[in-house]
């Protein structure tokens, strides 16, 4: 099931090394930087600053480094200016979509280096971002499953204006709720699942695919690989896509 895929895609970030996380805060950082930028510094008038800060905090970043990314891309520190946002995409193995959000200084520096990325796994970039319709832009919300029961839950979910039923995706004790909300109401979500006192194990602001593609153990090892390589790139601060993972 597609909640399924990404909730796995989430929990292997978390239980990323301490080397995958400094390079995590860096690209934290160039999102808080380039939101600054775009938005402003402060975080209750730009609700995209406030998201990268929130990630930030979710994977421990230090506050200083967050001020310091912040202040960057106001100008108030240099070193914010010349970033800029791009989505690039393509296609892996099995046909599968793939959509990456970048943070770039040198567009031409990381242009070709996604596209040979692409190719070294056997994908197709590009570069105009054209696998954007098959994926809608939706806020997640990964809840603790025992911390509220399904008809509290729903109960929620009507006042802050969600109508898409929850899902539980995870089979581990007490499970993981699945919670996907218009991008409005992401925010009144959250509060108030903190203000129900419900643990929040995942938030954000993400592009779930209209039509996930299963794939066989083959294509899905190919597939992960190349997420991995793209993920792992400085530039790369979100990659999504419509492949369906065997369980």
């Amino acid at each position: 099931m597609a909640g399924h895929s990404h909730w796995a895609q989430i929990k292997r970030k978390k239980g990323a090394n301490d080397a995958k996380r400094g390079k995590l805060f860096s690209k934290i950082a160039k999102k808080i930087m380039a939101a600054a930028r775009a938005g402003g510094g402060d975080p209750a008038a730009n609700l995209t600053l406030r998201y990268a800060i929130d990630e930030g905090r979710k994977v421990n970043m230090p506050k200083d480094s967050i001020d310091n990314a912040i202040k960057k891309g106001t100008g108030e520190l240099g070193g914010g200016n010349e970033l800029e946002e791009l989505i690039y995409g393509g296609y892996g193995p099995g046909g599968v979509a793939v959509l990456c959000e970048v943070v770039t200084d040198n567009r031409n520096r990381t242009t070709p280096e996604l596209k040979k990325l692409f190719e070294k796994r056997g994908g197709k970039f590009d570069d105009s971002g054209s696998t954007q319709y098959k994926f809608e832009q939706l806020g997640v919300v990964y809840a603790k499953g025992d911390a509220i029961d399904e008809d509290d839950l729903l109960e929620l979910l009507i006042e802050v204006g969600v109508e898409q039923e929850p899902l539980k995706v995870d089979d581990e004790e007490g499970g993981v709720w699945e919670i996907r909300s218009p991008v409005e109401a992401f925010s009144q979500l959250r509060k108030a699942l903190d203000e129900k006192g419900v643990p929040v194990e995942d938030a954000s602001v993400s592009r779930l695919p209209m039509m996930p593609i299963p794939l066989g153990e083959k294509d899905a090892e190919k597939v992960q690989n190349l997420l991995e390589d793209l993920d792992d790139h400085d530039d790369v601060s979100n990659v999504f896509t419509d492949a369906e993972f065997p369980r």
